[in-house]
Parts: structure tokens; C-alpha cells; sequence
């Protein structure tokens, strides 16, 4: 732990220096280096808001948040934001404060569901902030990681193929919470550092890295529930635990890309093919 802090303070000092000085922000080499060995907590807000592209939309239309927290609002969609905020990480002592913290949530929430109104609200948003990526990547990710772990370990999508395992019972919550709850939360706030910065191909990037590390357990299971039960066992692994270390191989975004255009060409021959009967 002593270690641990003593890295945290470093990191917070370098990002003091930058922010301090009121260097630029923009995307460049040298804030995607730091943003990879992590954004100490206290600068979070700002920097996700600059890196991602948010802060631009907000100059656009700065007044829009305000706005769509204005009434009327649609009284259905707020009994059910209020009534799931309680069970909204019970167990972190830092967001149990129904004054502060889940009154914020719920603001953004609701202006999410009434700005968005064809996604609207559902239970899952309320454990992910990263909403904007929710459309973007979540309902194909399960397609993407099938197709590649065909491409980068053949042997491991074959075998979890052969034991009749489906890739939703496995990765479904990975992709739907962006590892919220299934990873520790410091290493899961770095890998939401990188995905501001970086985009989607971040989450594939965590999810093959914590199967190819564990394909020798993963080979060795002969059943469906032995299999479950080891991919369950992989989040734990030590790698995890500390978050400084726990940097993802490389997975170019051009890959990603280009097995998306062919999961949708199929997809559409088989719209056509359904269509054609």
C-alpha cells in the first residue's frame, strides 16, 4: 500500500505541474502517456471532460444541461431513476450521500433520458457515467470479441465454442458496465482513463488481455460450468489488483474497424436473405 501511495502522489504531482501552469490540455503524446499511467482523482472531471471531446460540445451549447433540467419532465422516467439510485454502488461509502452525490446522478440521468429519448433510461446506465459510448459499441461488443479471439487465439474461441459456452453469459456485464463492478475500482477508473482518451477499442483491449492470460485455465476446463466459473475467476486475477501494471496489449483501432464492417455485412446479407423467403 505505502508503495502504491507513493505512486499516486508522483502521478499527482506531474499532473499538477501541467494543470497548474495551465498548459493546453489538447490530445498530444505527451498527455496520452500520462493519461495511460492514470489522472489522479481530484482531476478527473477535468480532464475526462477535455480529452474526450466533451468539453467542445459543452462550449457549443452551454446552457443545454440546465435546460433539459427544467420541468415538465417525464414523471415515469423519474420514479424509475429515483428508485433505482439506492442500489446504485451500496457498498462505496463515497456515494451513499443521497443530498449530494445521487442528486447529481440523478440530474444527469434525467437530462440523459430526456435529450436522448430513443435510448431513454434503463437500470444498467445507472452504473456506467460513460453513457455517450453506450450506443457506439455495447449491443455488438459480444460479436467483436467472438470474432477477435478468432483472429488473435483461434484455440481459445474454438474451445468455448466446442463447450457450448455463449459469449453473453461470459463478457455481457464486461461490455454493459465497462468493468464497473467486475474489476476493482481503481483499476477500473484507469481503464476508464484510457477509454476517454483512447475510445471503445480500450474495453476489447481489457477483455483480451484477461482471456489470453488465462488461456491455460481456460483450455484445461472440459465443461460448461467449470468454463463459467474460471472466466468468472479471471477477473480476480492478481493483475488486477494492481492497477500501475495493468496496461492492455496492443489492439489497433483499425482492427476493431474493420471486423465491425464485416459483422455488419453480414448482418445485412442476412437481413436480405430473411427478407427474400
Amino acid at each position: 500500500m505505502s508503495e502504491y501511495l507513493k505512486v499516486l502522489a508522483k502521478r499527482a504531482k506531474k499532473w499538477a505541474e501541467i494543470i497548474g501552469e495551465g498548459k493546453s490540455l489538447q490530445r498530444n503524446i505527451t498527455i496520452k502517456r500520462y493519461v495511460r499511467k492514470g489522472i489522479p482523482g481530484e482531476y478527473r472531471g477535468l480532464v475526462w471532460l477535455s480529452v474526450s471531446g466533451g468539453e467542445e460540445v459543452k462550449n457549443a451549447d452551454p446552457d443545454l444541461y440546465q435546460k433539459l433540467l427544467q420541468p415538465p419532465h417525464n414523471k415515469q422516467v423519474a420514479d424509475v431513476i429515483k428508485t433505482d439510485l439506492p442500489r446504485t454502488f451500496p457498498d462505496n461509502i463515497f456515494f451513499n450521500n443521497i443530498e449530494n452525490q445521487q442528486h447529481q446522478l440523478y440530474n444527469i440521468l434525467l437530462a440523459f433520458a430526456h435529450q436522448n429519448k430513443t435510448v431513454g433510461y434503463c437500470q444498467i446506465i445507472h452504473n456506467v457515467f460513460l453513457i455517450q459510448f453506450l450506443q457506439s459499441f455495447i449491443l455488438q461488443g459480444l460479436n467483436y470479441i467472438a470474432g477477435l479471439l478468432l483472429l488473435v487465439t483461434k484455440n481459445i474461441y474454438q474451445h468455448v465454442t466446442n463447450v457450448g459456452l455463449p459469449w453473453a453469459v461470459i463478457t455481457t456485464k464486461w461490455f454493459v458496465c465497462l468493468f464497473a463492478e467486475v474489476l476493482p475500482i481503481e483499476t477500473t477508473l484507469r481503464i476508464w482513463d484510457c477509454l476517454f482518451y483512447e475510445g471503445s477499442k480500450i474495453i476489447f483491449r481489457v477483455a483480451l488481455t484477461l482471456i489470453k492470460r488465462n488461456k491455460g485455465n481456460l483450455l484445461a476446463c472440459q465443461d460448461f460450468t467449470t468454463l463459467a466459473e474460471c472466466f468468472k475467476e479471471i477477473t480476480k486475477d492478481s493483475i488486477v489488483l494492481k492497477c500501475h501494471d495493468f496496461m492492455p496489449g496492443s489492439l489497433p483501432g483499425s482492427t476493431i474497424l474493420k471486423l465491425r464492417t464485416k459483422i455488419s455485412r453480414q448482418r445485412a446479407e442476412q437481413n436480405e436473405n430473411k427478407l427474400g423467403r
